[in-house]
């Protein structure tokens, strides 16, 4: 029986890619066989053979050995704007059953399957429909990726109410440094251990540009 994981974030560019890579590794080399899904995805570049390819996506295939782009990604838009933006521009209707079909297919390969999400919680999918959605349609345990910086607690206190009122499981957060030097760091990461009940799962150093994709 496999077990999957929605990773969301603070806000955006706060590295839920980056943690995603570091948690697939983490769980590879504890022998599992783990699969990722990136369900929608804006801001693609063009392939020479024509193809349309999110870095995002393209550091999880990196990762996780995936060839199946369709079924990990089965939404992808050129512009680098909002999902609900990018699919009206394009006449796509985003539909979660078709995204629950394609997790359950990965489910189906893998110990554990990595569904990262695009934007924040609360970020839109279509009118009426969010990330919260997306999540509840899956009906999978949550893990918070925060970035480490200035005003850092209140988003994710926030984000962490968000995802208990929505009924969902808190499975544990990511501490993932996206400045160089955060004043207070230590002071911050303490505040947040004991603001969320849920455990800390990694903490991430700094590490570039890397840091907060």
């Amino acid at each position: 029986m496999s077990q999957g994981f929605f990773i969301t974030g603070t806000d955006t560019e706060i590295g839920k890619t980056h943690s995603a890579v570091a948690l697939i590794r983490h769980w590879q080399a504890h022998g599992q066989r783990v699969l990722a899904m990136k369900p929608v995805a804006s801001g693609c570049e063009i392939l020479p053979d024509g193809s349309w390819l999110n870095d995002d996506v393209a550091r999880l295939v990196a990762a996780s050995g995936q060839q199946d782009l369709d079924l990990m990604n089965p939404y992808r838009f050129l512009p680098p704007v909002s999902p609900h933006i990018a699919a009206r521009e394009a006449g796509v209707e985003i539909s979660l059953e078709r995204i629950v079909s394609h997790y359950r297919q990965l489910a189906a390969q893998a110990d554990t399957v990595l569904v990262e999400a695009a934007g924040g919680w609360l970020a839109p999918l279509a009118e009426g429909i969010y990330m919260e959605d997306m999540a509840r349609a899956l009906q999978l345990p949550v893990i918070l990726v925060v970035g480490m910086r200035l005003g850092c607690i209140n988003h994710a206190l926030l984000t962490v109410r968000a995802i208990e009122a929505s009924g969902l499981t808190l499975a544990g957060w990511v501490a993932n440094r996206v400045v160089p030097q955060q004043l207070a760091y230590a002071d911050n990461l303490a505040t947040l251990k004991a603001a969320i009940s849920a455990p800390l799962l990694l903490e991430l150093p700094y590490d570039g540009a890397a840091s907060q994709g």
